[in-house]
């Protein structure tokens, strides 16, 4: 497992792979496994913004400080595992369950995904009270705004040396009241 995660912050599963790793005793890991179905066929609009935020927190505590072999996040789609779906007796997605390191998953170790929702940080706080092993969730930076404002100040500068010699434009109210309402 330990390899496989070194590679992938979430392990992919099918039914072969689930049985010999998840459900083969002994185990001494945690897996956290999130069931979904992500093929366009589908149509699981849910299923591809929780497996955003699950690859956020599986990243988040794969690049940390505390990184060990003691829990592993992986998932199983249901194109790729329809028998592990039946094995549970499964028939929504998406699923998040913590499989223990000792004993079977337990009525808590299913995650209410319609009482808590699904984002990262409240995923998070799940895995610490089923595991005890707290993820300080890191989110990508979002580069939107920096890159709309540099836009706009290339777009200002180009302008500006495009009518060099006649920069009365600049004074128009027009020309403001225009900006204003484009930049609302």
């Amino acid at each position: 497992m330990m390899e496989w995660a070194s590679k992938r912050a979430v392990i992919r599963l099918n039914g072969e792979k689930f049985r010999r790793l998840i459900r083969a005793p002994p185990r001494n890991y945690s897996v956290v496994i999130m069931f979904t179905a992500l093929q366009p066929q589908r149509q699981c609009a849910v299923c591809k913004q929780a497996d955003e935020e699950y690859q956020i927190l599986a990243n988040s505590w794969r690049y940390s400080s505390a990184f060990t072999n003691r829990i592993f996040f992986a998932m199983v789609d249901f194109d790729e595992g329809s028998d592990v779906f039946q094995m549970l007796n499964m028939n929504s997605a998406p699923t998040f369950i913590n499989f223990p390191a000792k004993g079977k998953p337990k009525r808590a170790d299913t995650y209410e995904l319609q009482v808590r929702g699904f984002a990262a940080e409240q995923l998070a706080r799940w895995v610490a009270d089923r595991t005890d092993v707290h993820i300080r969730v890191i989110r990508p930076p979002n580069y939107a705004g920096p890159l709309m404002l540099g836009l706009l100040l290339a777009f200002i500068g180009s302008l500006a040396y495009l009518r060099r010699n006649n920069l009365e434009f600049l004074f128009n109210k027009n020309v403001w009241a225009f900006s204003a309402l484009v930049g609302t």
